[in-house]
């Protein structure tokens, strides 16, 4: 029987569907793997069925004899829905990740008795020291067939990049010549690709010419079941109001997307007061929790799941009839990729991308965050070198570098992935006889990429052009065309203004309640070392009126901010604050403040005769200190505090109210807090206009 024959006996076992034929260039690629052994890069649109190519191409070669197929694949809902269509084929599916550690031993013994036909493991397994020590070599030497999913990631150039991926390299040199490869993604221009085939090639056969056998199928882009559309509603609340007057409309459930986790959960709450079933979805979910928000929109329990980012790649629902965005992504690029969530097995689905005004803020901060500066870099690196040949943990590194947590191991990840750096369990050591170098240019120039694509999304919808052709000039697609359904091409359907009154509440919802501080219970020394904080110097819990940039009590606070004094609707909100939380304050006082010091003075002398207290002025500072915001850790933030403030006398009996304007780490109010507990003070509670989180 001829491969093409064999081929769509599969496909139609996989999709149950008797009539099912191959889309354009799927059983080519195939055929690639199967018959030539070679590395091929698919390019191709959402739901296209880039994971039919590699479930047939498994089946096929098994048949052959050849090894199970290794599939790397960034998220874990993904790996749950590859592992039950695998079902179909009857092909024997396991997935190595971060959290079922407790399986790995069992996968291990599985692979080596070859009882597995597919396995998948997450990016981040490559880049564990462990695995790559143990179960790697394993792989390498049964393995099949190789499959990169979302291969964009693999690039620095691309919208998603994952320095984990950069393993990938390791795989693929230690593969036997003769082992298939597959590269998948949907969202690759023609940068990307250039990159994604360079790194196929490591170790790579060799064909007739003396060159390796690459191979790439890149397909149109268009969706021809989307209809795009862009509305510009700059506030917060008129988004939300929108969202629930909208949503009810529209066919069956879908995706609202954010940028941020804050904006997930605010955005889900109102719908669902306002009677739409929603619920927010964030990585800093547990598994359990995105796994069962995931049922419930697959069951169309909810009408949409309120996501950030975390929902994207991988997550499969043919029947998603729309995709709603309340603020742009940072690239053309990404928001076709979160689009392409919809419309995959339905005619006609909606992707409306609701344009805010604090879009550039919060794409900025991204942008910013993505590469560390050199001398961060060098500062790091010379640290791991004092310290050989112990080295140093992430906390310890904190204590003299100025860099979160987070940053500190994004660019140990990227230093040891490039051989700069290396890992012994929690502590990381610099390579003995580096010859490493920061590639400023390089990264300077991906920066300057990110720039420009956040330009492109600011034009998109703006600029005239069809929307969905933009998309396609965006990703490079050899055959850009106007769709015929867009609003650009046929008007707009969703501009209508929302309802004043739902507005209103819109906006009341997003002033209501306070925000909690939390109680910090460990601080760190002057080494870095985090250490309990004593009772007797602990702050009790407080409360923050807003989160900074918010589309709530923020503006206003904004603006007295400017003004120098405070409209009377905030330092009234701020009293009831404290009166709902059933605190009955004994004094008031501030946090000396060298930038807002006459605006926070008369804050507390209107807070205090408000609830009814005694404005004290406890505390001075000793020194001017570099700003709170300049500080990007732990260890130097309350470093930045420490001796800076000076307690004047003994606080009255009482709780007390400590005031500030800003909350960032939270580390002045604690340290402070800490002194006016140390000095006598029986409860300090802190009070602040805006919070950072």
């Amino acid at each position: 029987m001829l491969l093409t024959d064999t081929a769509h006996d599969r496909l139609r076992l996989l999709t149950g569907n008797p009539a099912a034929e191959f889309r354009p260039g799927q059983v080519e690629a195939i055929g690639d793997l199967v018959e030539d052994r070679a590395r091929v890069l698919c390019v191709q649109r959402t739901g296209w069925g880039k994971s039919a190519v590699y479930f047939v191409a498994t089946a096929l070669l098994r048949e052959q004899g050849a090894g199970p197929t290794l599939i790397v694949s960034p998220l874990l809902a993904l790996m749950r829905n590859q592992i039950a269509a695998a079902g179909a084929l009857g092909l024997r599916a396991e997935t190595v990740n971060s959290t079922n550690r407790e399986d790995w031993a069992g996968v291990r013994d599985r692979l080596a008795a070859d009882e597995l036909d597919l396995l998948l493991i997450s990016p981040e397994r490559l880049n564990n020291p462990q695995f790559r020590a143990e179960m790697l070599p394993l792989f390498a030497e049964a393995v099949g067939l190789l499959v990169i999913d979302e291969a964009h990631c693999i690039s620095d150039w691309g919208h998603d990049f994952r320095p984990d991926y950069r393993r990938v390299k390791d795989m693929l040199a230690a593969l036997a010549p003769d082992v298939a490869v597959l590269a998948t993604t949907a969202t690759a221009n023609d940068r990307v690709v250039g990159d994604v085939l360079e790194q196929l090639g490591v170790g790579s056969g060799r064909g007739d010419d003396g060159l390796p056998v690459l191979r790439s199928y890149r397909g149109p882009l268009a969706r021809t079941s989307l209809r795009l559309e862009v509305v510009s509603l700059p506030r917060p609340a008129e988004r939300l109001a929108w969202l629930a007057e909208t949503l009810p409309q529209l066919e069956g459930s879908g995706i609202v997307y954010t940028l941020t986790k804050r904006d997930a959960e605010q955005v889900a709450g109102f719908l669902t007061a306002h009677g739409v079933p929603a619920l927010a979805y964030s990585g800093d979910q547990e598994t359990g929790a995105r796994i069962a928000a995931e049922e419930e929109l697959l069951g169309n329990r909810v009408k949409a799941l309120v996501a950030t980012s975390a929902l994207g790649m991988g997550y499969d629902k043919a029947d998603l009839r729309f995709v709603v965005h309340f603020q742009a992504p940072g690239s053309v690029v990404s928001y076709y990729q979160q689009v392409g969530r919809a419309g995959r097995g339905v005619p006609h689905a909606d992707a409306v991308l609701l344009r805010g005004a604090e879009d550039a803020r919060i794409q900025d901060f991204f942008i910013e965050q993505a590469f560390p500066g050199e001398e961060r870099v060098a500062a790091v690196l010379a640290e791991l070198d004092a310290a050989e040949p112990e080295g140093r943990t992430a906390r310890e590194l904190m204590a003299s570098v100025n860099l979160g947590a987070g940053r500190i191991e994004a660019m140990l990840k990227v230093l040891d992935v490039e051989g700069a750096v290396t890992r012994a369990g929690s502590r990381w050591q610099s390579v003995p006889g580096r010859t490493w170098t920061y590639e400023r240019e390089r990264y300077a120039q991906v920066t300057a990429l990110r720039r420009a694509e956040q330009a492109a999304m600011a034009a998109y919808g703006e600029d005239g052009r069809c929307l969905m052709r933009a998309l396609q000039e965006e990703l490079d697609d050899p055959e850009p065309a106007d769709c015929g359904r867009c609003a650009v091409c046929t008007g707009p359907r969703f501009a209508t203004a929302p309802d004043p009154p739902l507005v209103e509440a819109a906006q009341r919802h997003l002033r209501s309640g306070a925000l909690p501080i939390e109680t910090k219970k460990m601080a760190p020394g002057a080494d870095g070392a985090m250490r309990k904080i004593p009772d007797g110097a602990r702050l009790g819990e407080g409360w923050a009126l807003a989160r900074i940039g918010d589309g709530g009590w923020w503006p206003a606070v904004e603006r007295g901010l400017r003004a120098g004094r405070l409209d009377e609707e905030v330092v009234t909100a701020l009293v009831e604050v404290v009166r709902t939380a059933g605190v009955r304050p004994g004094w008031v006082t501030g946090v000396p403040s060298g930038s807002a010091g006459a605006m926070l003075d008369d804050l507390v002398l209107r807070l205090a005769a408000g609830l009814g207290a005694p404005a004290l002025r406890l505390l001075e500072r000793t020194e001017e200190r570099p700003s709170q915001r300049g500080m990007a850790n732990a260890a130097q933030q309350a470093a930045n505090v420490r001796g800076a403030f000076r307690v004047l006398g003994a606080p009255p009996p009482g709780t007390g109210l400590l005031v500030d304007d800003r909350r960032g780490s939270g580390w002045t109010l604690a340290m402070v807090g800490g002194q006016l507990r140390m000095a006598g003070a029986e409860e300090v509670r802190p009070l602040v206009l805006g919070t950072a989180f």
